[in-house]
C-alpha cells in the first residue's frame, strides 16, 4: 500500500504527462485509493473503465488501436475528479 503522499507524487507525474499516461498508470492511483480506504468502483464499458471514487465519476476510453497512452481529454478527467476528492491542486 502506498502513502498519500506516493499517491500525489504520481498524481501530479501524471499531470506533467498528460500525452504519455497509459490506463495502468490511473488504474494504479485508484487502487491505491482503495487500498487507503476511498470509496471506489469500477465497471468495464466496451471501449474503456468508469470509474468512481467517492461521489466522483470519470471515465477512461482505452480503444485506441495500436496506442498505449490514453487521450488527454481522459486524462484531465480523471485529473479533475483527484482535485475534486483533495488529491490534487491545479
Amino acid at each position: 500500500m502506498a502513502s498519500i503522499e506516493k499517491i500525489k507524487a504520481e498524481i501530479a507525474q501524471i499531470a506533467q504527462r498528460r500525452k504519455n499516461t497509459t490506463s495502468s498508470d490511473i488504474e494504479w492511483v485508484v487502487n491505491q485509493l482503495k487500498q487507503n480506504g476511498y470509496a471506489v468502483r469500477s465497471r468495464s464499458l466496451s471501449d474503456g473503465v468508469l470509474y468512481g471514487v467517492g461521489s466522483v465519476r470519470f471515465s477512461v476510453c482505452t480503444h485506441n488501436p495500436g496506442n498505449k497512452q490514453v487521450k488527454p481529454c481522459y486524462v484531465d478527467a480523471f485529473l479533475e475528479a483527484m482535485i475534486e476528492i483533495g488529491m490534487y491542486e491545479d
